[in-house]
């Protein structure tokens, strides 16, 4: 996997500058931009480290190959790339070991994979692992209920308070509800009880 390296002495165009050179969109790299102090007759530099997306991604997939194989699991495993964005898809025999109760071994999977990439190329990736379209379902679900509460408080002014989620699931909630005229979503407390309460609202745009 190679990291290209540019630098100026404005941070302003850097990364224009680099895409152009590459003949890349901003969507199809990551990127870290960092400041270095310039001797005593030159003045500061900024540096821009560019990594393909793409590069990530197989680097993503052989990591999660790898633990795959360690837990004794045969399995097959897809990749996306869309927005900035990795998405695996795994596909096995395995499907409830890898999901587990409630998504729980999944989760795990993803974070240790997050972490795992980040260790490798020291660049932060949006990253999610899915098992045969498990959560998509379970966004769907989430999603059509949380729009029913909506409606339901719409109608009786009355705040419900929903159950403590990651921040990942409350994203879903919130992206879920911003179509709705006289509701608002907050989220309230602390992690990991941290939840996102739905309120009426008398006009969002006042």
């Amino acid at each position: 996997m190679e990291k290209y390296k540019f630098q100026a002495k404005s941070e302003e165009g850097l990364l224009d500058k680099a895409l152009q050179e590459l003949n890349l969109k901003s969507e199809d790299v990551v990127t870290k931009t960092y400041e270095e102090k310039g001797g005593l007759f030159s003045g500061k530099k900024y540096t821009i480290e560019v990594v393909k997306l793409s590069d990530i991604a197989e680097v993503g997939k052989d990591l999660l190959k790898e633990l795959l194989e360690s837990l004794g699991i045969d399995a097959n495993v897809e990749t996306k790339l869309r927005d900035g964005k990795i998405k695996y898809d795994v596909f096995s025999k395995s499907n409830s070991v890898l999901i587990g109760k409630k998504g729980h071994i999944l989760d795990s999977i993803q974070v240790y994979l997050r972490q795992a990439i980040f260790n490798a190329v020291d660049l932060y990736v949006n990253v999610t692992v899915d098992v045969e379209g498990y959560k998509q379902k379970q966004i769907y679900f989430l999603e059509k209920k949380v729009k029913k509460i909506a409606r339901e408080v719409t109608l009786s002014k009355v705040d419900v308070k929903l159950d403590p989620m990651d921040s990942y699931t409350r994203k879903i909630v919130h992206d879920a509800l911003q179509g709705f005229k006289y509701i608002s979503s907050e989220s309230e407390g602390e992690e990991p009880n941290r939840c996102v309460v739905i309120r009426y609202v008398e006009n969002k745009e006042d």
